[in-house]
């Protein structure tokens, strides 16, 4: 069977090119007679892979010297416990609530202290990004917390809020290495692998050193301390070292397409074929703010549940898979991350084209 072109938001589609190179090397990686799955993480060829993934990543990034780069268990979901765990210091910390994501890790940063929503996009189904020019943002707050791209939704922060100083912590699980950013705009940037970089399994972590604590407060567990992991070099434990190796395929890959700056050209190209087609379609259209709209996650709805259902069981039949929205918002939803070739979205294009021409008696 050929492979489908696949819209899944995560786990989600990974670069041709990569799968092939990791299958090469599945059962003798490099000469060492053992794959990458069952080679010691203390072995010179795993620490090898380990230190270039790293090098890659800061390099594809530009982060700073004073930047550590983690790479941790647990998803983003562990993250919305670990970054109040850690950087709480007043016990504050401000939310800007545009997503399920963000929503769920204001609560769980309740646990730990006091969780403002400071703005909120919720009273419209989280369809647009709320204005972030002048928050009401608490003087003794530890940080100001987002979720940069909101995968269920289909929003993008087109600007960074003004946090009026203080500490930006951003998850960047969805749109992380879609286009260049500024590391230093933020103190903490977490993002879960599995939707724009990698495989599940593992969660990279890039924190100022200034925010890593000088000691583990009394009664936190060793893993869940940024501190113990920023002194082993992630090494502290078994990492997720297969998840790891394909992260730093593809660090590779996104380097040998000229970088974030030719990541992001390509990404608009894409996303643009799709959203003009949304513009002119009778049948088929955005429930998101133009100006608010994600390069990563394009949600679309007929407005009939039906017309909905039949779209993605049609789509499904010729290959094209995880186009159904998820379950909390219904519709449907094309994740093209930068695996995703334009040759992908231009096919469904044509394919909605065609779909919106057999079935215009439902317009």
């Amino acid at each position: 069977m050929s492979r489908v072109y696949n819209f899944s938001a995560g786990p989600a589609i990974l670069p041709e090119a990569v799968l092939q190179a990791a299958a090469e090397e599945m059962l003798d990686y490099q000469g060492t007679g053992m794959s990458v799955m069952e080679m010691s993480h203390r072995s010179k060829a795993y620490m090898d892979i380990m230190q270039r993934a790293e090098a890659d990543l800061r390099d594809l990034m530009e982060i700073p010297d004073h930047y550590k780069v983690l790479f941790l268990q647990g998803g983003a979901s562990l993250q919305f416990a670990m970054v109040p765990m850690n950087l709480m210091k007043n016990g504050v910390a401000d939310f800007i609530v545009t997503g399920q994501w963000a929503k769920k890790a204001a609560q769980e940063c309740g646990k730990f202290g006091k969780a403002n929503k400071i703005a909120s996009s919720e009273d419209k189904i989280f369809s647009y990004i709320p204005d972030c020019s002048d928050l009401p943002i608490s003087e003794d707050a530890d940080y100001v917390h987002i979720c940069e791209n909101n995968t269920i939704y289909g929003t993008k922060f087109s600007a960074l809020p003004n946090t009026k100083g203080k500490t930006l912590v951003s998850d960047m699980s969805s749109c992380i290495l879609s286009e260049p950013v500024d590391v230093s705009q933020y103190g903490v940037i977490y993002a879960g692998a599995q939707k724009n970089v990698g495989p599940a399994g593992v969660t990279i972590v890039i924190i100022r050193e200034d925010l890593i604590g000088a000691e583990i407060p009394a009664g936190m567990p060793t893993m869940l301390s940024y501190k113990t992991h920023a002194e082993n070099d992630s090494m502290y434990n078994t990492p997720p070292a297969y998840s790891i190796y394909i992260c730093g395929k593809v660090f590779q890959w996104l380097k040998g397409l000229g970088g974030l700056k030719a990541v992001q050209e390509m990404n608009l190209k894409k996303a643009g074929i799709l959203y003009d087609f949304l513009e002119e379609s009778k049948l088929f259209r955005s429930p998101v703010v133009k100006k608010d709209r994600s390069l990563m996650n394009v949600p679309f709805i007929t407005g009939k549940d039906a017309v909905d259902e039949k779209f993605i069981k049609e789509a499904k039949a010729v290959g094209f898979e995880n186009l159904k929205g998820h379950r909390s918002v219904g519709g449907m939803r094309a994740s093209i991350y930068n695996a995703m070739p334009i040759a992908g979205v231009e096919a469904l294009v044509a394919f909605m084209r065609k779909f919106e021409e057999e079935n215009m008696h439902y317009v």
